[in-house]
C-alpha cells in the first residue's frame, strides 16, 4: 500500500503541472467529503472540472480509467455536489474528468479524458 500511495501521489502531482500548463487554474487537492474525495478541482474558461487521477505502473490489473466504475462516479458526483454547496458555486458550468497517468520504466505517458460522466 506504502508504494502505491506514492505512485497515486506522483500521479498527482504530475496531473498538476499538466493542468498548469495547459492553462487550467487549480482550486483544490483532494477535497473531502462523506461522500468521498475529489482528487483535484480545477477552472478552465466558464468550467469548473472535478478531475479523477489514476496512475498506473502496469497494466496487469486493467487500465486506469477501468476503475473508475459506476460506483466511484456516484462518489465523485456526490462529493462534487457538496463542494458547489460549501463553495456556494450551485449555478457553474461543471464537468467531470479522468486522467490516466502511465508511469512506465523510462517515461511517463499522461490521457486526459474529458467529461465521462
Amino acid at each position: 500500500m506504502y508504494k502505491n500511495y506514492h505512485i497515486g501521489k506522483l500521479g498527482e502531482d504530475i496531473s498538476v503541472k499538466f493542468l498548469i500548463y495547459k492553462g487550467y487554474r487549480i482550486l483544490d487537492r483532494n477535497f473531502h467529503s462523506n461522500c468521498g474525495e475529489i482528487d483535484i478541482v480545477a477552472k478552465n474558461g466558464e468550467y469548473i472540472i472535478f478531475i479523477e487521477v489514476k496512475t498506473r505502473s502496469s497494466i496487469l490489473f486493467g487500465t486506469p480509467i477501468e476503475a473508475v466504475n459506476r460506483e466511484k462516479q456516484k462518489r465523485i458526483y456526490m462529493t462534487a455536489k457538496y463542494y458547489l454547496y460549501k463553495k456556494k458555486l450551485a449555478n457553474s458550468f461543471i464537468r467531470f474528468d479522468v486522467i490516466e497517468i502511465y508511469i512506465l520504466e523510462k517515461s511517463i505517458r499522461i490521457n486526459h479524458i474529458k467529461q465521462i460522466m
